[in-house]
């Protein structure tokens, strides 16, 4: 068995030869002429005999003059600064920002005058088993619950796990006994 070499042959890199490439063929756009045939005015219709109508002459107004604009006038020269010149600006300044202050407190006091007392959103609630007046709904929740009243729901557990707790408790309640309560409003009689 002959042994054969391996030849190793190393990568010759070529040189780049910078070419110049021709720019390709913009497309060309063909124009094509047309021919204009030159129009003949129409002859003239002959009209009847008719009273030529006149027409007002138009009022011609006079165009108003533009005056030139005055020239500028050159910035007036600062006057020397003086202790007396500085407190005068320094209160006038003090007077503009106390007459602002007063503005800003008489804009921010006229939304509150003009607003009107409101209800505060508690509405009475009249048992109607027992004729008592609880002063919220959820006073009428949280008196019965201490008063022990709310046995059954609460061992039912409709008022959750952690009665004393339940922030709407007043509304399961209205709906596990749903005639016993009715709302009262300030212009009903008690």
């Amino acid at each position: 068995m002959a042994k054969k070499k391996k030849s190793v042959s190393t990568a010759s890199e070529e040189p780049v030869v910078d070419q110049q490439l021709e720019p390709p063929e913009e497309p060309s756009i063909q124009i094509e002429e047309v021919q204009v045939t030159e129009q003949t005015e129409p002859e003239p219709v002959p009209q009847a005999e008719s009273t030529p109508i006149v027409e007002p002459a138009a009022k011609v107004e006079p165009q108003p003059i533009v005056e030139p604009a005055p020239a500028p006038v050159p910035p007036a020269k600062p006057k020397p600064l003086t202790l007396i010149s500085l407190s005068g600006e320094l209160t006038a300044l003090r007077q503009v920002v106390d007459e602002q202050g007063k503005l800003i407190t008489q804009l921010m006091e006229t939304p509150i005058r003009q607003r009107k007392p409101t209800n505060n959103g508690k509405i009475q609630i009249r048992d109607k088993q027992t004729g008592k007046i609880y002063p919220s709904k959820n006073n009428v929740y949280q008196s019965l619950l201490k008063a022990g009243e709310l046995k059954e729901l609460v061992d039912a557990n409709v008022f959750g796990p952690n009665p004393a707790k339940n922030s709407f408790g007043c509304y399961n309640l209205f709906r596990a006994w749903p005639n016993r309560f009715e709302e009262v409003h300030e212009g009903q009689s008690v």
